[in-house]
């Protein structure tokens, strides 16, 4: 699963809360009887320069603004939830947490990963509890869908750049804000003193300083530019002199090397059944979603006051 794919997900459970919170509203706020309206229109959410805004106009502008198409999603997600309960389908905390690893692992870094569900206003326990719908369509439809050797291969030989593992070293650095300090750290590392204990005691990484500094393996390229070329230039064992860096400094110590080499298919078969696996879910969600709907009684109460 590339980034591009990831982001595409994580934008969709971003409308799962953005669901969750017009249902929220709909139960305090609920569509309003005529009888209702006059006791509605008094009823001030807010109040500018003594103008009262009330319940009722919040609720029409949220019609206005997305009702029509957050409705629509509300009724996707009881069709499959009506589906899995008749096929005897149920998940659970193993199949959310899966699925979690599954778009952790295709990010570079645990970091980057937090910091996409922080550009989207969303925590990881957002993330699970908005997940449900997605891995019961998953579990519904996973039966329906066959990879053959034919095409792996295809993929395989399609995708061989992109498949290649460039370089890799495995890293840990201890990160501070002046060059003064850098030096510090040097000269105590100089003396015996482990890395890892400076790194857990003096590291401004927050990520990273509970585990003595550990970046893991890393490829060239995934880091800024000064610290890319001083930790590739770095022998296993060695440690750097002060790097600066966008942050202030860092010295990074090496502790292994991995040479780049193109895995054989054999050894990419499983990762590539999954991505032909989810690409064909994408598309078979949608017709088996069109085909639900029209064996179905809905009844869109917003689309006949339209």
């Amino acid at each position: 699963m590339n980034k591009r794919i990831s982001a595409n997900r994580t934008r969709k459970w971003v409308s799962s809360l953005l669901l969750l919170s017009l249902i929220a509203y709909l139960i305090v706020y609920p569509p309003l009887k005529k009888t209702d309206q006059a006791s509605a229109a008094s009823s001030a959410v807010a109040k500018v320069n003594g103008v009262n805004i009330s319940t009722d106009q919040l609720y029409k502008a949220m019609l206005v603004s997305g009702g029509q198409q957050t409705l629509d999603s509300l009724i996707t997600d009881e069709l499959i939830n009506q589906e899995a309960q008749k096929t005897g389908i149920q998940i659970t905390d193993e199949d959310i947490q899966k699925e979690i690893s599954s778009i952790q692992s295709s990010y570079a870094s645990n970091d980057e990963f937090q910091q996409a569900l922080t550009s989207y206003g969303m925590t990881l326990d957002d993330l699970k509890k908005n997940m449900k719908t997605q891995v019961l369509l998953k579990k519904i439809l996973e039966p329906q869908i066959t990879i053959s050797d034919d095409e792996i291969k295809q993929y395989y030989d399609e995708n061989i750049e992109s498949l290649k593992v460039p370089e890799q070293i495995q890293a840990s650095h201890i990160s501070v804000t002046t060059k003064e300090e850098a030096d510090a750290i040097l000269t105590e590392l100089k003396k015996g003193t482990d890395f890892a204990t400076l790194a857990k005691d003096k590291s401004l990484d927050t990520a990273t300083k509970d585990t003595a500094g550990a970046l893991g393996y890393i490829s060239s390229g995934k880091m800024e530019a000064t610290f890319d070329t001083a930790a590739f230039a770095l022998a296993v064992g060695e440690t750097s002199s002060a790097v600066q860096t966008s942050t202030g400094y860092d010295i990074i110590k090496v502790t292994d090397r991995k040479a780049a080499y193109t895995p054989t298919m054999e050894e990419k078969k499983e990762d590539i059944k999954t991505t032909l696996t989810n690409q064909k879910l994408s598309t078979l969600s949608s017709t088996w979603l069109q085909e639900k709907k029209s064996q179905s009684t809905v009844e869109n109460y917003l689309s006949k006051d339209a």
